[in-house]
């Protein structure tokens, strides 16, 4: 690897799945796995394409039920390219034949190289070398070019290029017992002799499909086309000159029924694929495409961290790129690079948004877009529950219902369990997050007092309406939810699922009604009274809001925050044993099931809940936010808080080690490091054992990205100045980035040992007003300056209050296992 491009040398069946994920090709459209195009899909390989927000919903008999799951389709394989000698076998990498291989992945513009070498009959080799790019400038075309050298030897080779449609979604094993075949009325033809087309559509949702593929190779090559029903295939006979080079260009244009602008799909795939330009002026455009996302992206950091964040920006570039801002879309957990969680959307936009805001806030805007077409469904859930406002569904998939599986698969029991995931509300206060979040990033007044005001409201009515009053606390109660933890989900013994006052979502949820309440008091009023006569809001509401605002239930104990209530009252679990006996325990939950018990038992968690804290919110905020609830929350409280946690959580999620490291930044920094270090290891090493190969972690990426732009800065953008507190790492101590902020485009922030150095482009905006260590200044466009750095890092303090209240150990203040040390073998 070097630092732009992601090199594999020699072929791995076993890393063959996680190197498809990761060298996965997209533009913000669609993407395609970086699979051999001469390999169909089996135990081994799994070439794949998905187009963003393209879904498709099956029932399956799942344990007796009769279970509907909706799915992000597997499309069509466009990549499907074979080749052979005449009448023999095709070649595969698995095969004898293959005598070396190399794949390299340059990430500057968008481009996989392959390369490799197959033995033929008389010690005489094939050269193959392909070039592959999903492009970036027409989010419709893909090319794969593919050259071939006969070294000391002369003779015809046989090439196949088809459009596929036999493909099923098989990507994870968990799902494959559950129906798969999301095609139907698939049909082929072809518009001239170099190019065929395939059409189809999905078989519930009736998204029509069209694909076309254009063949082009050296002058009077033969292209016959086989009249197959689910291929659309071109056969070709190359005549291979000694050491001499033979191209074959397959270029290719998808269109769906969802896109703007067209009349039939099949119609703007062929006219599409006929236009297209020669594959020399297509790379063109792709390296400069790609050289304008990196500059509005740029990111420099030093040695091994900074190749391993450039692959991750590169991943989330080519999910959420700007053509994502033209889509009707969300962020799909998993990117567009497999088909774990069905292609959903969940709570992950709370680890991308953040960053995007600070780049591309044209994709944030239509991400939140996607939750605001939406609300109808989450109001509809909320009505369901007897609630107002809007409940937002843990996983979102096409039409905005609830989409959480109703049964899961623990793989190690082999049994199908209850799932009561959905009960994770506090994805509305994510949204609502994201929506607060973007407005301060952008200042764009016209989409937080319209659109993002309306959800942002029917949040907060929603927390209103779930919160109950318990005279006998004086406090605002919370029943019957999860928390980000996703072990717990039920009492010990308890015949129904839920908790009661998980801190991390009372605590948000009393945030949300805040800001909603603030946000009521600052709309202009004509905005104010369309928003009130459209909601038909009380006009009580907001002081009731308030009121709980100040009033929601935190409990505590041993002088440390509770997950939820009762979390005290669990068992201890026996943490040294259990390494001992499984060695790798991430996955606690489906170890104690197989067992015969439940992690609902133990005071064990998956990943971050209360931490999560935080994550959202800076030590100020999170002063203010506790203040505001009645409690004082100091530094000394919040270390007791982060180390108690840190010791009952298995970090069974990607995200786990990036909220622990961002929040030991400030709390632990001696610590930090190895959180660090593992959360940007999550995909490259596969830490979680396997599940890369289904897709990568797209929110565990952004998260990265944005540790280093804004949880090693202390960057915040609140009330239009751009705030700093550096906490730099030892570890990752010097780096720079440029941001977009409130209409300053590239403004360049470079972090060095007791430095900073700030660049303001020229411009006709205001000037940019900075906050640094409690001192002000105000950059006009133009401006350059470096800044001493005091390494004052701020306490988590503030007036005297009341303290949270619980019972006391002072005895207990474990010490934090840091994660597997990914340096060492495994």
């Amino acid at each position: 690897m070097t630092e732009r491009v992601w090199r594999y040398e020699g072929y791995d069946p076993a890393q063959e799945q996680l190197r498809e994920a990761l060298c996965t090709l997209g533009n913000g459209y669609f993407a395609t796995r970086g699979a051999f195009p001469e390999c169909a899909a089996d135990a081994v390989h799994y070439p794949a394409t998905y187009a963003a927000g393209c879904y498709n919903r099956l029932t399956s008999t799942v344990a007796g039920r009769e279970v509907a799951n909706e799915d992000l389709v597997n499309l069509p394989n466009w990549l499907s390219l074979r080749f052979q000698l005449p009448h023999d076998a095709w070649f595969t990498p698995d095969s004898k034949a293959l005598l070396s291989h190399r794949l390299s992945l340059d990430l500057r513009i968008g481009v996989l190289e392959r390369e490799s070498r197959y033995a033929v009959p008389g010690g005489r080799t094939l050269q193959v070398r392909q070039l592959r790019l999903v492009h970036m400038t027409d989010p419709h075309l893909a090319v794969l070019r593919t050259e071939f050298t006969a070294r000391g030897w002369s003779g015809e080779l046989e090439v196949e290029a088809a459009l596929d449609a036999t493909v099923t979604n098989a990507g994870v094993e968990r799902y494959r017992a559950l129906n798969s075949c999301h095609l139907t009325g698939i049909d082929t033809g072809t518009t001239r002799p170099d190019t065929v087309w395939l059409r189809c559509r999905t078989s519930t949702s009736g998204l029509r499909i069209g694909m076309a593929q254009r063949i082009t190779t050296a002058p009077g090559t033969s292209v016959r086309v086989l009249g197959e029903t689910d291929r659309a295939v071109q056969r070709i006979r190359l005549r291979l000159p000694r050491d001499r080079t033979v191209t074959v260009d397959k270029t290719v244009a998808l269109h769906t029924s969802r896109d703007p602008a067209i009349a039939d799909p099949l119609d703007a795939a062929v006219d599409r694929v006929t236009g297209a330009r020669k594959f020399p002026a297509l790379l063109g455009g792709q390296r400069l495409a790609w050289q304008h996302l990196w500059q509005k992206a740029e990111l420099t950091v030093p040695g091994e961290a900074g190749r391993v964040l450039r692959l991750h920006l590169f991943h989330v570039l080519q999910t959420l790129s700007p053509h994502t801002a033209e889509l009707d879309v969300g962020v799909p957990a998993r990117g567009l690079h497999g088909e774990a969680y069905r292609g959903h959307v969940f709570w992950d936009e709370l680890f991308v948004l953040p960053y995007l805001n600070l780049h591309f806030p044209e994709v944030s805007r239509s991400l939140l877009g996607y939750r605001h077409r939406r609300l109808g469904a989450a109001r509809d859930a909320a009505r369901a529950t007897g609630r107002p406002g809007a409940m937002y569904p843990w996983q979102s998939g096409s039409d905005g219902r609830e989409e959480t599986q109703e049964m899961h698969l623990n793989p190690r029991s082999g049994r199908w369990l209850p799932d009561h995931s959905r009960l994770q509300h506090h994805v509305g206060s994510a949204v609502a997050y994201n929506i607060w979040r973007y407005g301060e990033a952008t200042g764009d007044a016209e989409f937080l007092h319209t659109k993002g005001a309306e959800m942002l409201v029917e949040i907060a009515r929603f927390w209103a309406g779930a919160a109950t009053y318990d005279e006998g606390l004086g406090r605002y109660r919370i029943r019957g939810v999860m928390g980000p933890d996703e072990y717990h989900d039920a009492y010990p013994g308890a015949t129904e699922p839920g908790l009661d006052d998980n801190a991390y979502t009372n605590v948000t949820a009393a945030w949300v009604l805040a800001r909603a309440v603030e946000l009521l008091a600052t709309l202009p009023e004509p905005c104010r009274r369309e928003l009130i006569e459209r909601v038909a809001l009380d006009p009580d509401a907001p002081s009731r809001w308030e009121d709980i605002s100040r009033k929601l239930y935190v409990p505590f104990h041993a002088g440390v925050i509770s997950q939820f209530e009762g979390y005290a009252d669990l068992a201890a679990l026996d943490w040294d044993d259990y390494r001992a006996r499984y060695g790798d325990i991430r996955r606690l939950d489906r170890i104690l099931e197989a067992e015969g018990d439940t992690v609902n038992r133990y005071q064990a968690s998956k990943q971050a809940d209360v931490l999560m804290l935080g994550y959202l919110f800076s030590p100020t905020e999170l002063h203010e936010l506790f203040a505001r609830l009645g409690h004082r929350l100091d530094e000394e409280m919040w270390s007791r808080t982060v180390d108690y946690y840190l010791r009952r959580t298995s970090h069974g999620s990607t995200l786990s080690g990036l909220v622990h490291g961002w929040v030991l930044a400030r709390a632990k920094r001696s610590e930090a490091w190895q959180y660090v270090h593992e959360a940007l290891e999550g995909d490259v090493a596969d830490v979680q054992g396997g599940t890369t190969g289904e897709g990568i972690h797209l929110g565990a990426m952004a998260g990265t990205l944005d540790l280093v732009q804004r949880g090693l800065t202390g960057l915040e953008t609140r009330g239009g100045v751009l705030r700093l507190d550096p906490v730099p790492l030892p570890e990752l101590s010097e780096y720079g980035f440029t941001i977009r902020f409130r209409g300053h485009w590239g403004i360049r922030l470079r972090m060095r040992p007791g430095q900073l150095h700030v660049h303001i482009p020229s411009s006709d905006r205001e000037p940019v007003d900075l906050e640094l260590e409690g001192r002000t200044l105000s950059l006009p466009p133009g401006a350059t300056c470096e800044l001493a750095l005091t390494g004052r890092t701020p306490p988590l303090s503030g007036p005297p209050g009341p303290a949270g209240q619980g019972r006391t150990d002072p005895g207990d203040a474990p010490v934090a296992p840091p994660p597997r040390d990914l340096r060492q073998p495994r």
